[in-house]
């Protein structure tokens, strides 16, 4: 789908790390150049035709993302460096200030380190206390799962809306009216879901939304916090300067802007966000209902071919998405990888930074296939026939 829009891979190589990065589709990179060499300026400063430029083509993109995951309104949208920060932002900006000792917060063990690590550093400064929602047989989650683990105590639930190695797709509109109707916060960590599926925030009733622009076309260095605006309103930033205060005088007052400004301290990524902007207006051309229903059918292929080779372990056939984690028996996860690269075949081996997952999936590493729009039936079939021949594995990787 679309491959000619992504010159990457006209250097001959089958790219399947998506759910790290993906690649970038030519008009992003040129909405990006001509930010660079044709009307560079910082935004919200400036009065020249540059500047009304930039600060149109960055202000529109909250638009943009507004409409793509249907918030209330712009002003909902913040710009962020990624998930990660997003992330960040929601657990020391907002939680801190609201939670006190011993209230709860459900995550799972399938989470990726940005949606745990946070959680834990609050823990130990204010002392929540964590709980995991427990995992079935296929390393998934039921609603039955989520309401077992409520409690009294419980305050938020933070969980992936599809997990980076699992690739289960929870039922966040459900969890979301469970959310709703016992007053818990609900934050959703997007990442691996924004990019590869409808995403409704008011439908879902989330609170906090957060996802990476590199992971949907977009470049590096930009993501989005999506928020509920009272809440917002009520959270505090976590950085100070330029950009996002009324005023300060030297009798120590001062005034913050408005929400989502005040979150947006000093120049920020502004190349980024306009690149940003035309990955998501690219995504919604498609449709992120086709991008989804085309992923799901190259996954379905990808396991049909896969069963029929000998010695593999396969994680995950049942997750409704296009990620698949396996094993050849025998074989450590990065020697899989380094041998696919002989073939230029672009895996990841690893722990995909869920270091919690091995509780339930009984070993650290796994290779990690996660395809996207460009991927086809061909990409899968050059997977295939390398992975019939891994009983030569050892004779490229040593």
């Amino acid at each position: 789908m679309h491959r000619e829009d992504f010159l990457m891979l006209d250097s001959d190589i089958v790219y399947f790390d998506n759910g790290a990065t993906t690649l970038k589709p030519k008009c992003v990179v040129e909405a990006m150049d001509k930010y660079y060499t044709v009307h560079t300026s910082n935004i919200h400063r400036g009065d020249y035709d540059a500047a009304i430029v930039t600060n149109r083509l960055y202000d529109e993109t909250r638009d943009i993302v507004k409409e793509f995951i249907n918030c209330n309104n712009s002003s909902e949208v913040v710009f962020t460096s990624g998930a990660t920060m997003s992330i960040n932002m929601v657990v020391f900006g907002y939680m801190k200030k609201h939670l006190k000792k011993d209230d709860e917060v459900l995550l799972t063990k399938s989470e990726h380190a940005s949606n745990v690590l946070p959680w834990m550093k609050l823990s130990e400064e204010i002392g929540i206390v964590i709980k995991y929602i427990d995992l079935d047989d296929d390393y998934s989650f039921t609603v039955e799962n989520v309401r077992k683990s409520i409690s009294d105590k419980t305050k938020v639930i933070s969980i992936a809306h599809v997990t980076n190695v699992i690739g289960d797709v929870r039922d966040i509109y459900t969890i979301g009216k469970i959310c709703r109707e016992k007053n818990i916060l609900f934050c959703v960590d997007g990442a691996q879901s924004v990019p590869h599926m409808k995403v409704d925030f008011k439908a879902a009733n989330i609170d906090f939304l957060s996802f990476s622009g590199h992971k949907m076309l977009g470049p590096t260095g930009v993501g989005v916090l999506v928020g509920r605006e009272e809440l917002l309103n009520d959270m505090e930033p976590l950085f100070y300067g330029g950009g996002m205060n009324s005023y300060f005088e030297a009798d120590n007052s001062y005034e913050l802007k408005k929400t989502p400004t005040k979150f947006e301290a000093g120049t920020p990524p502004i190349a980024e966000v306009i690149g940003l902007g035309e990955a998501i207006k690219y995504l919604m051309k498609i449709g992120m209902d086709k991008v989804h229903q085309y992923e799901k059918e190259l996954k379905k292929y990808l396991i049909s071919e896969l069963e029929k080779i000998p010695n593999l372990i396969l994680y995950n056939k049942n997750s409704d998405c296009g990620i698949l984690a396996f094993n050849i028996e025998g074989v450590f996860a990065q020697e899989t990888s380094i041998y696919l690269n002989h073939y230029h075949i672009c895996v990841r081996a690893g722990n995909h930074c869920t270091k919690m997952l091995k509780d339930n999936l009984g070993v650290k590493n796994t290779v990690r296939v996660s395809m996207y729009l460009y991927n086809n039936k061909d990409d899968i079939d050059r997977l295939i026939d390398v992975l019939k021949n891994s009983k030569d594995i050892f004779k490229v990787v040593l």
